[in-house]
C-alpha cells in the first residue's frame, strides 16, 4: 500500500514537471525581479525554500534578481542601540545615525543571509547594494525624512553582466546621493525602480498578505492598472498596500510587463506563479 502511494506521488509530481513546460519555455530568457519583503523572510527553513526556488528558476533559464527590505531586523538593532526611530506615512525617518545602522543591517546581516541561502542551495550569489557601480543614483525625497532617497538615475550594465556569468544579484536598498550621502530607499520602491530599468518581465512583490482584495475581502487575481486607480480612489485599496500598488504602477509605466503581488510566506509562492496555471497573488498588468 505504501508502495502504491509513493508510485501516486511520483506520478502526480511528473504531471506537475509536464504541465510546466509552457510556462518554462514563456519564462526562458526573462528578467524577474522580486522583491523580498522583511516579513516575507520568515524562519530558516523558509530562508532555506525561497533560496531553492531562486536556485531552480535561475536553472530552467530566468535570470532572478532579489531585492530584500529588513525593517523588522533595522528595528531589533536600532532598539538594540538605543536609537529612537520614527514613521512619517510609512517611510522611517532617517537621521545620520539610523543610516549607519539601516546600511550596517541590509547591506551587511540581511543581504549576506540571502546571499549565503542562495550559495547554499548550489547557487551563485552576490550581494549588493544601489551605491554600487552607480546602480540607483538617488535624490532626497524629503527634508523632513532625513536620509530617505527617491531613484532617479540607474544605471542596471552591471547586472546584465552578472546575468551574462550566471550570477544572481542580491540587492539591499540603499542609493547614493549627488554628493557622497547614502540613502534608504523604500524597498519596494527600489525593486520597482531596478526593475523597470531592466525593463523585466515580471516584479513580484513578496508582501504579508495575499494580494489586493476587493470590498468583500476577497483576493482579485487580475487586475488592469485603471482598476488599480479606480480601487485606490474609492478607498477599496487601503493603508499599506497603497505604496505596493504605487510601486506597481509605476514600474509598469516604466515598461516592466507586470507585477504580481503575493504572500511570500506561502511555500513556493514564486513557482506557483510563474510555472502554474493558476499562479499566486494579484497580477497587474496595463490597460
Amino acid at each position: 500500500m505504501k508502495k502504491q502511494n509513493m508510485n501516486r506521488d511520483w506520478i502526480a509530481t511528473a504531471a506537475t514537471l509536464s504541465s510546466a513546460l509552457p510556462y518554462l519555455q514563456r519564462y526562458d530568457g526573462a528578467i524577474v525581479v522580486i522583491k523580498l519583503g522583511g516579513h516575507a523572510m520568515g524562519s530558516d527553513e523558509a530562508m532555506e525554500s525561497f533560496a531553492r526556488d531562486i536556485v531552480l528558476m535561475q536553472q530552467v533559464g530566468l535570470n532572478p534578481v532579489i531585492v530584500h527590505g529588513g525593517g523588522p531586523m533595522i528595528n531589533a538593532m536600532l532598539k538594540k542601540l538605543d536609537i529612537q526611530s520614527e514613521f512619517v506615512n510609512g517611510k522611517r525617518v532617517t537621521d545620520a545615525a539610523t543610516v549607519e545602522v539601516v546600511e550596517m543591517v541590509l547591506s551587511g546581516v540581511v543581504n549576506k543571509r540571502i546571499v549565503q541561502a542562495i550559495n547554499a542551495q548550489g547557487g551563485t550569489a552576490v550581494g549588493l547594494s544601489g551605491k554600487d557601480a552607480h546602480l540607483m543614483t538617488c535624490d532626497q525625497t524629503d527634508a523632513s525624512l532625513g536620509f530617505v532617497g527617491t531613484p532617479v538615475d540607474m544605471n542596471p550594465k552591471l547586472l546584465h553582466d552578472l546575468f551574462a556569468n550566471d550570477v544572481i544579484p542580491v540587492i539591499a536598498p540603499l542609493g547614493a546621493g549627488r554628493n557622497g550621502e547614502t540613502f534608504n530607499v523604500n524597498g519596494d520602491t527600489a525593486a520597482g525602480a531596478i526593475a523597470a530599468a531592466l525593463k523585466a518581465d515580471r516584479l513580484l512583490l513578496l508582501t504579508d498578505v495575499s494580494g489586493v482584495k476587493n470590498a468583500d475581502g476577497e483576493v482579485v487575481t487580475e487586475l488592469k492598472t485603471g482598476k488599480i486607480r479606480e480601487m485606490t480612489a474609492e478607498g477599496t485599496i487601503a493603508g499599506g498596500m497603497i505604496p505596493k500598488t504605487e510601486t506597481a504602477l509605476d514600474a509598469i509605466n516604466g515598461g516592466v510587463r507586470a507585477v504580481v503581488i503575493l504572500d511570500g510566506r506561502a511555500p513556493n509562492a514564486c513557482l506557483l506563479e510563474l510555472f502554474t496555471e493558476h499562479g499566486a497573488g494579484s497580477l497587474i498588468r496595463p490597460d
